[in-house]
């Protein structure tokens, strides 16, 4: 549904609409035990209420460990007083609830926990405020930071334990990267379309594009390396769908990194590929080339958010020594 849903809508507005709420959902759905938890997630399904993912800050990105909004519980033990700040937050602008990495406890991925921040709660909402960063998405994104000051949640809303969140958030950005590379997949089939559609119609020194061999040459790139980056994204979809759910966290994060590193590659190639098709009108914001101009503009997103292509690459390489036999030889 991702890859289809990135064909016919604009990735800022599919963003805006779908992005915060796929990203952070899970993480309630899954390690949230809470009498409310069913009524929360359906409401969220039913576009009745919004959520986001408030990971980032700006001293942290793809180093999620080095966090530092914290989370400390008030005297009377019923709330945790949340102070810090979070950046790049997708869909933030319009979330009800947010699911926030806290530190609660020392330095590292030790001391992260994992809460769930409801804004309709009005003893919390007084202590959230968010305002909106202008990126090359579009605002429909709804792209934020978030400000908590003194921002009181009930104790209940942790998800899982209290100083074990980090395992938790990164059982939850399986499911991120796997649903941007699904939007990424989707955006660059929809290029590659107009790349065929466009040389077969554009007539270049009295003959049509597609009639150059270099361009056949350019078309023929993009579809190896698009066919080949499908099979891989089957194949793994197909592992999450039936593998146990904890064996899945442990044997697919690797697997799962090195999916999104080849994705947003193959993304670049694309890309570059198609502007170079269609020359100036993959510059322009209207006409034959819109869909070119806006993918362009943007396609850096995917290869950033949820992870940079360095840090997913050496995730993959890392989770493959934990299973390497130490004195391996040739």
């Amino acid at each position: 549904m991702n890859q289809e849903f990135a064909r016919a809508v604009p990735v800022g507005v599919r963003n805006g609409l779908s992005g915060g709420m796929a990203i952070s959902m899970p993480a309630i759905a899954q390690f949230w035990q809470h009498p409310r938890k069913d009524s929360v997630v359906e409401q969220i399904i039913l576009g009745q209420k919004r959520s986001c993912l408030a990971i980032s800050e700006p001293h942290a990105g793809s180093d999620v460990a080095k966090i530092v909004t914290v989370a400390k519980k008030s005297k009377c033990g019923k709330y945790y007083i949340v102070n810090g700040i979070k950046k790049w937050i997708t869909a933030g602008m319009n979330a009800d609830f947010f699911s926030v990495a806290v530190r609660t406890g020392g330095e590292g991925a030790g001391g992260i926990s994992f809460l769930l921040v409801d804004k309709n709660d009005p003893k919390t909402a007084e202590g959230i405020d968010v305002k909106h960063i202008k990126t090359s998405d579009a605002k429909a994104a709804a792209t934020a930071w978030v400000y908590f000051d003194d921002c009181y949640v009930p104790v209940e809303n942790l998800m899982g334990e209290e100083n074990a969140g980090f395992k938790l958030i990164m059982a939850n950005f399986n499911h991120e990267r796997w649903l941007i590379c699904a939007g990424v997949m989707g955006g660059i089939r929809m290029i590659l379309k107009d790349c065929f559609l466009w040389c077969q119609q554009r007539k270049v020194f009295g003959k049509k594009l597609i009639s150059q061999p270099v361009i056949r040459f350019k078309l023929g790139r993009m579809i190896g390396a698009i066919e080949a980056l499908e099979g891989y994204m089957e194949s793994l979809t197909f592992q999450m769908a039936n593998m146990d759910h904890s064996i899945s966290n442990m044997m697919l994060g690797g697997p799962t990194a090195i999916l999104k590193y080849q994705t947003t590659r193959t993304m670049t190639l694309v890309v570059d590929e198609a502007v170079q098709l269609f020359g100036g009108r993959a510059l322009t914001a209207s006409g034959m080339g819109k869909n070119v101009e806006i993918i362009q503009r943007t396609y850096k997103f995917a290869s950033i958010l949820g992870g940079s292509e360095e840090i997913m690459a050496d995730l993959g390489v890392r989770q493959a020594l934990l299973f390497f036999p130490p004195n391996a030889k040739l």
